[in-house]
């Protein structure tokens, strides 16, 4: 069963987790960072290709040493993805003593290969001990990152973003119920209940996936509470895919979306429009699309104020923290239409 929670994802374990494009490029950068630098300490004690000036020198030996690094990080990072669930199971330092042994016992296996094919000096035991040392630098760095990212400050952090999303649909909510008390109070009782739905969906737990299904029903609740306000001046377009309704996502991902586009979209123009909603999936990633139409702009003046940056800002910020570089948020913008993209990577749904 795949994790429901940040307490369980795989970027808080101390040991990293090469399956994550965020740590691969994490690696990749800090491993060429290594490169670099012993080719400038290289070249500064005048182990240099002759005839260079010196940056032509150092870009030269960084490309003498890239040959072996390259091949290093391509080979040791397909057999730490493939192996990363029995080094998990392993006592951290072991599993961090058994990596750094592989590195060098690569890195030595690599130059003794080299040599025999006429590349390199086959210098074997400085390499060997050149490259532990580099990954053992490198997992002393994933080691802190895993501290400070632990689940208990990403909770808090999550915490402290949903905080911040916008109440403009409550205040915007309460006026549509109040003027239903008398006229219509039974829809008025109605919205209400979709109201507490929507506190109570606000008071979940940050740390929890939340299942699509449950999430698009929200939003269709937060947008039958805002037409009770705009009217006929609101209608919603709803492409919902092949994807399966349990399938975990974060919370709050749909309604602060869906309120930017009522409230900059929708709210300002006074024959409203249509926001559209496209959700659809292949397996291996789940996208999600809202599209709002914008108002005109009056005197190279928007008529509404302008700026959709703190939901974006916090859903941007809370998408890193669940899933690091795994995720992403796009922005398609034209004078007249503006449209919030969403990759989240899909796992299978709970069982």
């Amino acid at each position: 069963m795949e994790p429901t929670s940040i307490r369980h994802f795989p970027a808080a374990h101390p040991l990293p987790d090469w399956r994550n494009l965020g740590v691969l490029l994490r690696t990749l950068l800090g491993i060429n960072a290594a490169a670099l630098l012993l080719a400038l300490a290289q070249v500064a004690s005048g182990i240099a290709p002759a005839g260079a000036s010196w940056p032509g020198a150092w870009g030269m030996r960084y490309l003498e040493l890239a040959v072996g690094v390259e091949p290093h990080l391509f080979v040791l990072g397909l057999f730490l993805a493939l192996a990363r669930d029995g080094l998990w199971r392993l006592p951290l330092r072991l599993a961090q003593g058994l990596v750094t042994l592989l590195a060098g016992g690569l890195a030595a296996a690599l130059s003794a290969l080299g040599a025999m094919l006429g590349i390199g000096s086959g210098a074997l035991v400085p390499l060997a001990l050149l490259a532990m040392a580099a990954w053992a630098l490198l997992l002393g760095y994933f080691d802190l990152r895993a501290g400070a990212h632990s689940p208990t400050l990403a909770e808090a952090r999550l915490a402290a973003l949903n905080a911040r999303i916008r109440p403009h649909f409550l205040f915007n909510s309460l006026n549509a119920v109040l003027s239903l008390i008398r006229a219509r109070p039974q829809q008025a009782e109605s919205a209400l209940e979709s109201l507490a739905d929507l506190f109570r969906a606000a008071l979940r737990d940050p740390g929890e996936l939340v299942a699509l299904g449950d999430e698009i029903e929200l939003g269709r609740q937060y947008l039958e509470l805002e037409k009770l306000r705009l009217g006929e001046r609101l209608t919603v377009d709803w492409q919902i895919g092949n994807i399966s309704p349990a399938t975990p996502i974060p919370p709050l991902m749909l309604q602060p979306l869906l309120e930017n586009a009522v409230y900059h979209g929708i709210e300002p123009s006074p024959s409203g429009g249509c926001i559209c909603v496209a959700i659809d999936g292949d397996g291996r990633e789940l996208r999600l699309s809202i599209g709002n139409p914008l108002p005109p702009v009056a005197g190279g003046r928007a008529t509404h104020a302008a700026g959709n940056r703190i939901a974006l800002d916090n859903i941007r910020e809370r998408l890193r923290l669940y899933y690091d570089l795994e995720a992403g948020l796009s922005i398609a913008s034209r004078p007249d239409h503006y449209q919030v993209n969403i990759v989240l990577p899909c796992p299978p749904p709970p069982r």
